[in-house]
């Protein structure tokens, strides 16, 4: 279903790819929540986790950038996380202000368990798509996600 709105053919078009990119992420996003969800951690926890289990230890910062989480919003992911006992901050040692956040080994076990399915079920969600397709899909969204604003 498209956009109702009755302007230019151009503005229905944009708006017609808009609200198809939306539902289609919204789509995807939802199937392979409840792989995440798996009343272990929430979905914003598994983003960070799954940071710092293929980055390594990282700032506060970097996993927000990562996750596109804002900074109050990661602070209280990571509060969760640390106190679940799967993740660490440690302060630095030429900056004491300075944290970074590590994995615990209960964070590497939690990711080792859930990952794989998480692989599996994002690829049964993106084979609809062949090589070509998923390079353009690529290039597209990169695209867009990184317009300049003018």
């Amino acid at each position: 279903m498209g956009t109702k709105y009755k302007g230019t053919k151009k503005e229905v078009s944009i708006l017609n790819s808009f609200i198809k990119l939306t539902r289609a992420a919204d789509s995807v996003r939802g199937r392979i929540s409840s792989v995440i969800n798996t009343g272990e951690i929430t979905e914003s926890q598994f983003y960070v986790l799954d940071s710092l289990y293929h980055s390594g230890p990282l700032t506060q910062k970097d996993i927000g950038e990562k996750v596109f989480r804002s900074g109050g919003n990661i602070t209280l992911v990571i509060d969760n996380l640390e106190k679940q006992g799967y993740v660490k901050r440690v302060r630095g040692k030429e900056d004491r202000r300075y944290f970074t956040i590590h994995l615990t080994r209960a964070g590497k076990n939690l990711m080792d368990k859930i990952f794989p399915g998480f692989v599996k079920a994002v690829k049964e969600e993106m084979n609809v798509l062949g090589d070509m397709e998923h390079k353009r899909l690529q290039e597209l969204c990169k695209k867009v996600g990184v317009r300049n604003s003018h």
